[in-house]
């Protein structure tokens, strides 16, 4: 299955870091990544397979909320579908 991790905040460093860290501590696969910096905020768009993972993806957001929380930044997962639904136009 795959999900859609959305990431935003004032840009510092380790935000990549941290963020892969984690997927990678969880047997998720970074299939897709962009990212950019407007004016000190940091945006970052990550398309992940979650099929591999340990943990349902519930468990998933909650440690990326968790480590969205240490580094002072949002952290969100949704699955794939959800997220093209919710951005369709």
């Amino acid at each position: 299955m795959n999900a859609i991790v959305t990431v935003v905040g004032e840009d510092r460093v380790g935000i990549i870091a941290g963020v892969c860290t984690l997927l990678a501590e969880n047997n998720v696969n970074i299939l897709d990544i962009t990212q950019t910096i407007m004016q000190g905020s940091f945006t970052m768009v990550m398309a992940v397979d979650v099929s591999k993972a340990p943990v349902p993806i519930g468990e998933l957001g909650t440690r990326l909320e968790t480590l969205g929380k240490q580094l002072d930044i949002s952290i969100r997962i949704q699955r794939e579908e959800i997220f093209d639904a919710m951005h369709r136009i």
